[in-house]
């Protein structure tokens, strides 16, 4: 039977494309990465149309320090001018802000706007959006597991170490430009997450695409392991 939900209560999306959208037109990556922040914002938008109450937005890996010096320091400049320069966006719509991931490993300055956009979204209720920034699913667990220290171990032990256990586990998670993985994207909360691809680049999503996806998640049968 399809969901009777008409949207995820919690929606993981991997966004990719911006380098190769960049370079289908001839641009150098960093304009990819501007039309991504665009998309971003359309897409949350129309994430509150359809009821969604949390999306994740996989936007710096652990892995992505490998990129380029010059690339990996455009991003972090990008990361602190636009995510608390963004707080008349965020208020009017009622986004509450909060980042996942080891924060604690990003330069100060990252830490400093991501300190201080948590800080003033904090009393927004109609959405949370969660910047997944420097994360990683496996180090994710490792930190969970090194917050427990010598307590015995158990499913429930770890979720609730996890970076932000009161969130919802995430119920579908989608990626763009055609790619068919996870990529080390919420390892643990996934587990029994609808997955689902599309061809589209990150830069060109919007509206459109969140109302396919939560066409799409309405179709799925989610039996958690059990029968119909």
């Amino acid at each position: 039977m399809p969901q009777d939900s008409p949207a995820p209560i919690h929606l993981g999306i991997i966004m990719d494309g911006n380098g190769r959208w960049a370079k289908r037109r001839a641009l150098p990556r960093t304009a990819g990465h501007i039309e991504g922040l665009k998309a971003l914002k359309r897409v949350i938008v129309e994430a509150i149309a359809q009821g969604i109450k949390v999306v994740t937005f996989y936007t710096f890996s652990t892995e992505n320090w490998k990129r380029s010096e010059q690339e990996v320091a455009y991003l972090m400049h990008l990361f602190v001018s636009k995510l608390h320069g963004e707080l008349t966006f965020y208020n009017r719509h009622k986004i509450r802000i909060v980042a996942r991931g080891d924060i604690a490993g990003l330069p100060a300055q990252v830490q400093d706007a991501i300190a201080k956009t948590e800080k003033a979204t904090e009393d927004n209720d109609v959405i949370t959006a969660v910047v997944a920034i420097n994360y990683g699913g496996r180090d994710e667990i490792a930190r969970a597991v090194n917050r427990i220290q010598e307590r015995p171990i158990t499913e429930e032990l770890i979720t609730q170490n996890m970076d932000l256990p009161d969130l919802p586990a995430v119920d579908m998670i989608v990626r763009s430009a055609n790619e068919k993985r996870l990529s080390n994207f919420l390892l643990w909360e996934s587990a029994y997450a609808e997955l689902a691809f599309y061809e589209k680049l990150w830069p060109d999503w919007g509206a459109e695409e969140i109302q396919q996806v939560c066409q799409e998640y309405r179709q799925r049968v989610r039996k958690f392991g059990g029968v119909e």
